[in-house]
């Protein structure tokens, strides 16, 4: 990061002089997903002028909503992770503490065991993998041969622990495959969309490798790292005098933090432009020229006019890149050629499709909160039951049920993508009935909505953080340049919210003291 020049003038600039420096610089946020946004407010907020282009209809990235039959939920992220923070505190800076619930009790199911079919997820565990092999919930699953197998775990010893990143490998090896197969992979590929192969232990449950070494055992290396979070978490709770919940949402749907940051941009004067898709960003000696195809915004009546469109030029001194890694790559081909050399992720398409419906079989939240499935036993690969997990979809929905059915995931591509959208619901809805164990007929169903997005690759895959690293260093090799967004943060918003915000600061450091 670069850091304040060690001369007596710039170190005594009054905050008046910075003001009148932030106001000559202009920039140009290329991506209204949620790094974009933050990237905007927090140059917007010392006094720059700040420009967003979003090429779609509507900011939010992966954020979005839908309404079904009036009913108004989330359609993609429903859901924020707590650690760190960091995004409890932006809500509460925006004025939307009041609103943040979290989900309601109740586990989830497991489905798709071999000879079980399904059971609740088991409790006390880290990522899948269980604190006691013997346990009820966990021997239900992987059976007495399978708990025997992971006991050995208790009597090996430790050999190469620390020396082996791949999760699944290690689970394999200490544990047995019954409970990688059957405990792990389903919680990698529902939260990661990924093997847990190639998921990287050190990255996704730190700690666990060095009390693996301490401990001598797998499972009592899970059991002292719960303790250990658990503690944690009651003293977290204490000092902030809210309940530890992993993850919490907004009353009203996640699309409430984009607006208000949205609003909060417009009212430090910031611009907000949607439909503005960037074709070209050039770079001379002191300045970058952004050309996009945009909507100009002229009304005919009460409809914008959708055929009225300009070519959009802006000159600016700094430019944040906050797109999908595929179009950041794209974009910055002239500007940055070292970062055609870096390596790039496979980033899988996921879709979402959510149904409402009206049936009497899904009172009382049948298999509890969602499910999740052993990979390879279902066509989706989990599932939401939204209105008996928040309290406030519920309400919203009026005696009827929301469900949000995933498909897709690393190398495997959604079975619903070559579909159309009525033949996308219908097998949303028979795996529905598949994966909670009811009847749900054509005729329950009252509408359903379909969300298309490409999910970066998390930071917990092995080899992604060299990859983000060395993407990272050409682009900010390249003056007044700054790149935010999942594809380089990891995915969640606890890893893309305080990641947009440093970017940003090195941007406005380097421009307001350089």
């Amino acid at each position: 990061m670069t850091s304040k020049p060690a001369n007596h003038e710039s170190a005594r600039a009054e905050p008046a002089d910075l003001a009148a420096r932030a106001a000559k610089r202009h920039i140009v946020v290329v991506g209204g997903g949620i790094g974009g946004l933050i990237a905007a407010r927090e140059c917007v907020k010392v006094g720059m002028r700040v420009t967003l282009l979003e090429g779609s209809d509507a900011v939010g990235g992966a954020i979005r909503r839908a309404e079904l039959d009036g009913v108004v939920v989330d359609a993609g992220a429903e859901s924020y992770a707590t650690r760190g923070g960091g995004v409890r505190a932006l809500i509460s800076e925006l004025g939307l503490a009041d609103r943040i619930v979290a989900p309601a009790a109740g586990g989830a199911w497991l489905a798709g065991i071999p000879g079980v079919g399904a059971a609740p997820l088991p409790v006390g565990g880290i990522l899948g993998i269980p604190g006691n092999p013997f346990q009820e919930d966990v021997r239900r699953i992987i059976g007495w041969s399978g708990a025997w197998r992971a006991y050995l775990d208790r009597v090996r010893p430790p050999l190469t622990i620390g020396h082996n990143h791949s999760l699944g490998k290690l689970v394999a090896s200490r544990m047995g495959t019954k409970v990688r197969d059957r405990l792990v992979a389903p919680v990698t590929t529902g939260v990661y969309s990924a093997s847990p192969d190639d998921v990287d232990v050190d990255i996704a449950a730190p700690g666990l490798n060095a009390a693996l070494t301490s401990v001598g055992s797998l499972s009592g290396a899970v059991q002292a790292l719960r303790e250990q979070s658990a503690a944690r978490a009651a003293q977290a709770a204490r000092a902030a005098q809210a309940p530890g919940a992993a993850v919490e949402g907004l009353d009203g749907g996640m699309m409430t933090l984009v607006e208000a940051l949205v609003a909060d941009i417009e009212k430090l004067g910031g611009v907000v432009r949607t439909d503005a898709r960037v074709t070209q960003i050039t770079k001379t000696a002191a300045t970058w020229t952004v050309r996009a195809d945009a909507k100009t915004g002229v009304e005919t009546g009460d409809e914008p006019d959708a055929g009225d469109r300009e070519d959009l030029e802006l000159v600016a001194d700094g430019v944040v890149i906050a797109t999908s890694e595929a179009v950041a790559r794209r974009l910055l081909e002239r500007a940055v050629p070292a970062l055609a050399e870096t390596a790039a992720a496979d980033a899988p398409e996921i879709e979402i499709v959510t149904l409402l419906l009206t049936a009497a079989a899904l009172a009382g939240a049948p298999r509890g909160t969602g499910v999740l499935t052993v990979p390879g036993s279902h066509t989706a690969k989990a599932l939401t039951h939204s209105s008996a997990k928040w309290d406030w979809v519920r309400e919203a929905a009026g005696g009827r049920h929301l469900l949000r059915v995933s498909f897709g995931a690393q190398g495997e591509p959604a079975a619903t993508a070559g579909l159309d959208d009525t033949a996308a619901a219908r097998i949303a809805l028979r795996e529905a009935s598949a994966l909670l164990g009811v009847a749900l007929p054509e005729s329950a169903l009252v509408a359903a909505h379909r969300a298309r997005y490409v999910q970066s690759q998390p930071a917990s895959i092995i080899g992604s953080g060299e990859r983000r690293e060395a993407a990272r260093a050409a682009i900010r090799a390249v003056p007044g340049l700054a790149a935010a967004g999942a594809w380089l943060a990891g995915t969640g918003l606890a890893q893309v919210i305080p990641d947009a915000r440093d970017e940003a600061d090195r941007l406005r450091r380097s421009l307001l003291w350089d």
